[in-house]
């Protein structure tokens, strides 16, 4: 019985349709039947109509068809107000229509877009719409400036551009041809007007609304009522209260006659309803069909009957799967909204984290200049020979300024690798060399805690290696000092060996090895987060920020290996990473040159004059006095704007050292414009760098080199040593 209700239904659905379509066997067909509903208000058949039109073309493959019945619908839903149902379907029109040859058709809907951009003031946009179906109109050499024109000098009006809106109206009414569209020229007309009106020229007014109104039909409801509304309030104007009376009656009556004519279009409790029961309405629809087909023939009666039955069936089931989808329908918006709770939690959390970040760039950028001061007087007060009583206080002050400077290139560096500002260089470099020297920089700290400081390498480690030193050497320094610092009368172990191999790569393991106090188990899990350490005892005891092991993490992570941790308390600890690096290759030219940048001598510095552009008085104070210890001159001046023309006008001096951070200019803009007329003077830039801030951008405007404020004596006179040399041999 299943399958006997299976194979009728089957035959009545495929007769029928093969009647439907031998009677319909076009878009026309739909189309013309959706302006005539739409002629007679009946906005609901008007839209089934555009519907079955653009069905009819997918089946057909047919893409003009679908494009113009998409077209027509989105003219329904303008003319129904309901803009944002007009501008989806009228993009999806526009989007077909540009994969076919340019035709008027595209310039329609964009002229329609317009409208829909008009209708919910956005004129921005409608002009653009309406530009791109001028310009399609004249490609096709076709006429319609009119019409185009017309709405542009209403958007010139609503923007308050009443002269280009009055000229483009007078064109459009100065005109005469016989394709002229009155509609056209009465509401040019009535805008010509209600511009007068506005103006306090209500005689003027009245003669362009008359002309108006003798232009338009009496079927445009809109246009006669929004004419009637300003004759009256013309005539009020000149006090002529019997006409102003008069045009607003008639001005209530078409109100009237209008609000009649609109309650009988599609509402929007309809619309509503017709789109939430469009799928039962084609199950009534075919249930006339078969009623119909009852009348041809027995057979067909009998078959229709047994349809119904079956359709009537599948109406319950149809129903009750309209219900489940309801409650679904229900189910995602809840879903919807608490995903939307979600984002937005998620981008507060996002604000907060960059907020922070730019906060704490911020403070340790601007800890920078007076710790610059602090260092540069203590280097200065330690080259004067100072008491032996003095010594010691210099000293600690010398300590303590290094310790800040840790600590903020700490938070510095941190910040920017949480926002993304690190790149990974790949260079040629040797790893067991790079062990070998970091093991004798740090011997000093491992004998003052009495520690024995081994460094174990594999032998079979490539010479030659590819990846980023400077990040490696980080690691490396967090792991090594903190073994040294939380071991006392211990051994700390570093163990470099090679774990796998191939022709174009190897894949190291390091292990870093200590005695010391361990990390009790609650805390290995936390260890890797930013300011996390044993305990606040240890923090006292030992100091330290708390942020060398998350830098530690986040660089292995970018480094793309992995980093763990084995810790028992009284025993010591082992930190383990692995890293795979490309096979470098042995480069002499490359090496001789590291070294070669590694040297300078004094004799390059002597009797050198330098331009310091600085604004702080004390950093001028300690930068002048490094300069002249060397056997250098200079000259000091505090903003950028001089500095450009004293180098414009008299450049003397061998070498520029230009703050970053200036008042008027910044250092970079006054750099910029100097390497206008100037290529050869050395300019080092001097920056308490911040987050937004590298070597690369600074050197981008013209900087010859990059100075870190505080900087290290050493590393001040090598860099200035270096680029005078340079300078000198170009």
């Amino acid at each position: 019985m299943r399958y006997l209700l299976i194979f009728i239904f089957s035959t009545l659905f495929c007769f029928s349709q093969k009647t439907k379509e031998e009677a319909i066997d076009s878009i026309d067909f739909y189309i013309k039947y959706a302006d005539i509903q739409k002629i007679n208000n009946n906005y609901k058949l008007a839209i089934s109509y555009s519907q079955k039109a653009i069905k009819f073309a997918e089946k057909n493959n047919d893409l003009s068809g679908q494009a113009k019945g998409l077209g027509n619908l989105g003219s329904i839903f303008l003319d129904l107000k309901k803009y944002n149902d007009a501008k989806e379907s009228l993009t999806k029109s526009i989007n077909i229509l540009k994969q076919l040859p340019i035709s008027s058709s595209l310039a329609i809907n964009y002229y329609k877009m317009g409208l829909c951009y008009m209708n919910i003031e956005d004129y921005t946009t409608a002009e653009e719409y309406f530009n791109k179906s001028k310009e399609i109109y004249d490609n096709l050499k076709i006429d319609n400036n009119d019409l185009l024109n017309l709405q542009i000098g209403i958007l010139y009006k609503k923007k308050g551009k009443t002269e280009e809106a009055s000229s483009l109206f007078n064109s459009i009414i100065s005109r005469n041809s016989p394709n002229d569209n009155p509609s056209t020229k009465a509401e040019a007309l009535y805008n010509l007007g209600t511009i007068e009106l506005k103006n306090g020229r209500s005689n003027l007014a009245i003669n362009y609304l008359n002309r108006a109104m003798s232009l338009t039909k009496k079927s445009s409801l809109d246009q006669r009522i929004k004419i009637f509304s300003s004759l009256s309030l013309a005539y009020d104007k000149l006090m002529n209260i019997e006409k102003a009376y008069f045009f607003l009656k008639k001005h209530n009556q078409l109100k009237d006659s209008l609000a009649t004519l609109n309650s009988k279009r599609l509402g929007a409790e309809d619309y509503y309803s017709y789109k939430e029961s469009e799928r039962m309405d084609v199950f009534e629809q075919m249930s006339k069909e078969n009623e119909a087909q009852q009348k041809t023939n027995k057979f067909a009666k009998l078959i229709s009957i047994l349809a119904i039955a079956l359709i009537s069936i599948l109406s319950l089931l149809s129903l009750s799967l309209y219900k489940n989808n309801i409650i679904r329908s229900q189910s995602n918006q809840l879903l919807k909204e608490k995903n939307l709770e979600l984002q937005i939690a998620k981008e507060k959390a996002e604000k907060a984290s960059q907020a922070r970040a730019e906060f704490l760039s911020t403070v340790s950028h601007e800890l920078r200049t007076p710790l610059n001061a602090i260092n540069g007087i203590t280097h200065l007060l330690l080259e004067e020979n100072p008491k032996p009583n003095q010594l010691h206080y210099l000293n600690s002050l010398k300590f303590s300024g290094n310790y800040l400077l840790t600590f903020i290139n700490e938070i510095l560096e941190i910040n920017r690798i949480e926002s993304n500002s690190v790149e990974i260089e790949y260079i040629n470099f040797d790893v067991k060399k790079q062990l070998i020297d970091i093991q004798n920089s740090l011997k000093e700290l491992a004998t003052n805690n009495n520690n024995e400081f081994i460094v174990e390498i594999d032998e079979n480690i490539p010479n030659h290696l590819i990846s980023d030193p400077t990040k490696l050497s980080q690691i490396f320094l967090n792991l090594i000092n903190n073994a040294l610092k939380f071991t006392k009368n211990g051994e700390v172990k570093v163990i470099a060996k090679q774990v796998d191999s191939d022709e174009k790569s190897s894949t190291l393991n390091f292990q870093i090895i200590d005695t010391g106090i361990g990390i009790a188990k609650e805390k290995q899990s936390t260890i890797f987060d930013s300011f996390s350490q044993g305990s606040i005892e240890i923090n006292r005891k030992y100091g330290g920020t708390g942020l060398g092991l998350a830098i530690v993490k986040k660089l292995v992570d970018m480094l793309g290996g992995t980093i763990t941790l084995e810790s028992e308390l009284g025993i010591g600890t082992v930190f383990t990473f692995e890293v795979k690096m490309e096979h470098g290759c042995d480069n002499a030219e490359e090496i001789l040159e590291t070294k070669r940048q590694s040297e300078y001598s004094d004799e390059v510095l002597k009797g050198k004059h330098v331009l310091i552009v600085e604004d702080n008085k004390i950093n001028q104070m300690i930068t002048k006095k490094m300069i002249e210890n060397k056997g250098m001159t200079s000259r000091i001046i505090d903003n950028g704007e001089i500095a450009i023309e004293i180098i414009k006008n008299d450049n003397i001096f061998d070498l520029v050292l230009m703050d970053v951070h200036l008042p008027g200019i910044n250092g970079t803009i006054a750099t910029q414009q100097i390497r206008e007329f100037d290529i050869k003077t050395p300019i080092i830039a001097l920056t308490a760098i911040s987050l937004n801030e590298n070597r690369e951008m600074l050197l981008s405007f013209g900087m010859t080199d990059v100075i870190t404020k505080p900087f290290e004596p050493e590393t001040f006179y090598k860099v200035i040593a270096q680029t005078l040399e340079e300078a000198s041999n170009s």
